[in-house]
């Protein structure tokens, strides 16, 4: 698979899809720290300084940026994912991966894009299945999106994650095979 991407969102905005690089570092962890601020969709309960920022959105993972193809550098992300191995050795097929859009960019096919590009190039990794561990259950919008994208919901842990208020909610797992015959 070859990267960069160029693609067109639903209301035609043109889009580049890039391997992330050192460049990207920044502009990619200030978007991360306003998802974490909507506590809608990822674990931490504080933005995460840049060196565990970097564990956790590149180390040991292929990242994935979109940016407007006319952007300089520096400038803001539109979306991103990372794409790993959820577990080592003889289960290493299997790949998780994160999402992020920028608000300004949501509800114009970026998710979408950003998640049929990912499972695309999951299996050009090598990957046989993708799984999400924790998907939040009151983001409504990322499950409906999984299930367009052929994910099936396996279970939810019923009070894993604590909201913004106080209050507790579901985290939902997600699988998609991305193999025909999973014995094979």
């Amino acid at each position: 698979m070859r990267f960069p991407i160029d693609a067109k969102l639903k209301d035609g905005a043109p889009i580049r899809l890039a391997l992330a690089d050192t460049n990207d570092v920044e502009p990619l962890r200030r978007l991360y720290q306003v998802i974490v601020e909507e506590g809608t969709s990822y674990p931490h309960d504080r933005p995460p300084d840049r060196e565990e920022f970097i564990d956790y959105w590149f180390r040991g993972k292929s990242t994935v940026v979109a940016y407007a193809p006319d952007r300089d550098l520096g400038s803001e992300v539109a979306g991103a994912f990372y794409l790993t191995s959820n577990w080592p050795g003889r289960a290493r097929q299997v790949a998780n991966a994160g999402f992020i859009v920028a608000p300004q960019w949501r509800n114009k096919g970026l998710g979408w894009l950003l998640g049929a590009t990912m499972l695309e190039y999951a299996k050009w990794l090598g990957y046989r299945s993708v799984i999400f561990n924790l998907v939040f259950a009151e983001n409504q919008a990322a499950r409906h999106l999984w299930k367009k994208l052929g994910f099936s919901e396996l279970g939810a842990l019923r009070g894993a994650v604590r909201k913004n208020d106080g209050g507790y909610q579901d985290a939902i797992i997600m699988f998609r095979s991305l193999i025909d015959d999973p014995q094979r």
